[in-house]
C-alpha cells in the first residue's frame, strides 16, 4: 500500500490532474511574478494558450542564470509576510539561488518527503539518522521534516563529525542513514580505522543523494555497510529533496511525484524534447508551489524517463539515476569527456577504491588530463599492473587518453566530511 493513493493513480487520472494544475500555475505565475509575465509576453504566450501539458513546450525555459539575475526575491510570487522559510542553493560560485516557501509549500514538502521515505521502505517505528547539512542547504531540514511527518524518530546529527556519527549509529541503533554517497564510503573507512566492522552497524537502509553516483559505487556502499542504498533526487529551485526517489522493491529508476512536479527531457543543445525513453536534460515545472512557482526549469541533470508501471505498483514515471550533468561536460583537446564515464571504469574494477581525481591543465595550447586513483586496500598486485588495466579500459570508452594516470595508496586522496565531493579540478 502506498503512502498516498495518487502514487497508484491511472495515467489518465494523473494527466487530468497535471493539465488542471499546469494551467493554474501558469496563470498564477503570470499574474504574480513580473519575470514570468515579461518572459511569456516576449514569447507571445498568454496563460489562456496553456490548457494542458501538451502545451508546455510553448513556455520559455527558466535557468539558474535567471535565479541569479532575479536575486534575491525577483521570482517570489507572494509578499514577504507570506514567506515562512528561506533556503538557498549550495552553489559555490556567484550569487546563491534563493528559494522561498509558504506555509502550504512546507506542507507539500513534508508530504512528498514522507512519501519518498515510505517508498524507500522506511516506517514510523524506524530511527533515521540525518547526516545532511542543516541550514540554508535544503537537505537537512527537508529530510528532517519528512521523517517527522512520516512519524519516524529523527537524530539530527547534520554533516561531519564522523566519530560522533558512528557513536550515534551504534549507541542509538539507527535503522536509516541519510547522507551523500561519498560520505557513506568515508564513514565506512573511519569505522574500520576505529576497529569497527562497518557491516556490524545496525543500519539497514541508506538514502543517498545530492551528488551523482554510478551503480558500481552504489554496490560498493551496499557491500561496505551491508545496507540497501536508495537514491533520492531533488534540487533547491524546485523544492529540495523529495522530487523523486527509488522504491525499495525495484531500485530501477526514481519515481517522480508528478502530481507536484512535471518532468520533461530535452536535448541539452537544442532544448527540443527528445523521443520518449531517450536520454537528455531533465526539465521540471512545479505544479503546486505558491511562494516560488517555477516554469520549465533546466536542471542540467542528464537522465531518461520510463513510463512503464513499476513492479511496486506505482504508476509515477521513473527517471534514471543521474550520473552526470549537461554542464559537467569536459572538452579535452576538442573531445567530449563526461566524468561519469571515467567513474564507471574506476568503480567497475574491484582493485580500484571508489576515490579518484581528474586534473585538467593547459601547457601551451594543448590540454592535459591527469587522473589519480587509489587502489583498493585488498589489492595485492603492483600499481603498475593496475595502471595498465585502467588505461586499457579507458581506451575502450574515451576518445582521448589521459596524459598521466597515477595509482596511489589508499587514503592518499583528500576526503570530505561535509557537502558534495569534488572530483574534477580544472586549472585551465
Amino acid at each position: 500500500m502506498p503512502y498516498n493513493e495518487v502514487e497508484t493513480a491511472s495515467r489518465d487520472d494523473l494527466r487530468a490532474l497535471q493539465d488542471e494544475r499546469l494551467a493554474d500555475v501558469v496563470e498564477y505565475a503570470y499574474e504574480n511574478v513580473e519575470f514570468y509575465r515579461d518572459a511569456l509576453d516576449e514569447a507571445g504566450v498568454s496563460p489562456a494558450d496553456v490548457e494542458s501539458v501538451e502545451d508546455i513546450s510553448k513556455l520559455p525555459f527558466t535557468t539558474k542564470e535567471d535565479f541569479r539575475a532575479e536575486y534575491p526575491d525577483g521570482l517570489f510570487a507572494v509578499d514577504h509576510a507570506d514567506v515562512k522559510r528561506i533556503h538557498a542553493s549550495s552553489g559555490t560560485t556567484g550569487k546563491p539561488k534563493i528559494v522561498a516557501y509558504s506555509e502550504d509549500d512546507l506542507g507539500v514538502w513534508r508530504e512528498v518527503m514522507a512519501r519518498s521515505l515510505y517508498a524507500a521502505g522506511i516506517r514510523a517505528d524506524d530511527v533515521v539518522q540525518n547526516a545532511y547539512g542543516y541550514g540554508l542547504f535544503t537537505g537537512g531540514l527537508g529530510f528532517h521534516d519528512g521523517a517527522e511527518e512520516l512519524g519516524a524518530c529523527v537524530i539530527p546529527t547534520g554533516g561531519g563529525n564522523t566519530s560522533r556519527q558512528l557513536d550515534m549509529l551504534q549507541d542509538l541503533e539507527s535503522d536509516v542513514l541519510s547522507c551523500t554517497p561519498s560520505y557513506c564510503l568515508y564513514l565506512a573507512e573511519v569505522a574500520e580505522e576505529r576497529g569497527i566492522d562497518p557491516t556490524d552497524l545496525p543500519l539497514s537502509t541508506v538514502v543517498i543523494g545530492a551528488e551523482p553516483f554510478t551503480d558500481p559505487m552504489r554496490k560498493e556502499i551496499e557491500e561496505a555497510l551491508d545496507v540497501t542504498a536508495v537514491d533520492v533526487y531533488g534540487l533547491s529551485e524546485i523544492i529540495g529533496p523529495g522530487v523523486s526517489i527509488e522504491c525499495e522493491h525495484a531500485q530501477e529508476g526514481l519515481h517522480v511525484w508528478e502530481d507536484h512536479f512535471y518532468p520533461e527531457v530535452v536535448d541539452p543543445e537544442t532544448g527540443e524534447p527528445v523521443e520518449e525513453g531517450e536520454r537528455g536534460e531533465l526539465v521540471l515545472t512545479t505544479l503546486t508551489k505558491q511562494a516560488l512557482p517555477v516554469l520549465r526549469y533546466r536542471t542540467g541533470d542528464m537522465t531518461r524517463l520510463d513510463y512503464e508501471k513499476c513492479e511496486c505498483g506505482r504508476t509515477a514515471v521513473r527517471m534514471d539515476n543521474v550520473t552526470g550533468r549537461a554542464d559537467d561536460l569536459l572538452i579535452v583537446r576538442g573531445v567530449n569527456v563526461y566524468p561519469s564515464q571515467i567513474e564507471e571504469v574506476m568503480l567497475d574494477l574491484d582493485a580500484v577504491a571508489p576515490h579518484y581525481r581528474i586534473d585538467l591543465r593547459r601547457e601551451g595550447n594543448l590540454d592535459q588530463m591527469e587522473i589519480t586513483v587509489e587502489y583498493h586496500e585488498d589489492f595485492e598486485d603492483s600499481p603498475a599492473e593496475l595502471r595498465d588495466r585502467i588505461e586499457a579500459r579507458l581506451d575502450e570508452i574515451l576518445d582521448v587518453s589521459p596524459d598521466d594516470l597515477s595509482v596511489v595508496e589508499p587514503g592518499d586522496l583528500e576526503r570530505t566530511e561535509v557537502g558534495k565531493v569534488k572530483r574534477v579540478f580544472d586549472h585551465r
